[in-house]
């Protein structure tokens, strides 16, 4: 759960400090130098046109990478993770996160700009339905082969 908070936190706590503090870093040079926190900022006050224009979408476009691969490996490390597949939800989130962020600046959902923080966030919904999906249907379509 740490690793929800800021990547690197559950490396943390799973003694694998190298990897923690690595990705501390990385979180904090993206946020730093996409000004991520000045958007989130702006974007919870219901300045979504001000969020766009802060955010430098070069840096940002690395975060949703980082995020879901910390939480990945942080739950791997601390004993998750075990069956096939794992990773898929994780994989996908980040890449449904990434195609959010792309299109947050013209994807109007019922009319709405929802812009660079919450398109994104709200972008982990399907990613988490498709990755859940597509292991359990490799991992059953594995389970009947091998039979």
């Amino acid at each position: 759960m740490w690793s929800i908070a800021l990547p690197g936190f559950g490396q943390l706590l799973n003694g694998k400090w190298l990897k923690g503090i690595v990705f501390i870093f990385l979180e904090i040079l993206v946020n730093v130098q996409a000004r991520f926190n000045l958007a989130i900022i702006s974007s919870f006050h219901g300045e979504i046109d001000k969020a766009i224009h802060l955010i430098d979408f070069q840096w940002l476009m690395f975060y949703p990478c980082i995020y879901f691969f910390a939480m990945w490996d942080a739950f791997k490390d601390a004993g998750g993770g075990k069956g096939r597949n794992s990773f898929l939800p994780f994989v996908f989130s980040a890449y449904f996160v990434t195609v959010g962020l792309i299109f947050s600046t013209v994807f109007r959902p019922f009319g709405i700009l929802f812009g660079p923080i919450w398109l994104p966030m709200l972008s982990v919904i399907p990613g988490l339905i498709v990755g859940f999906l597509l292991k359990f249907i490799i991992n059953n379509a594995s389970k009947k082969n091998s039979v």
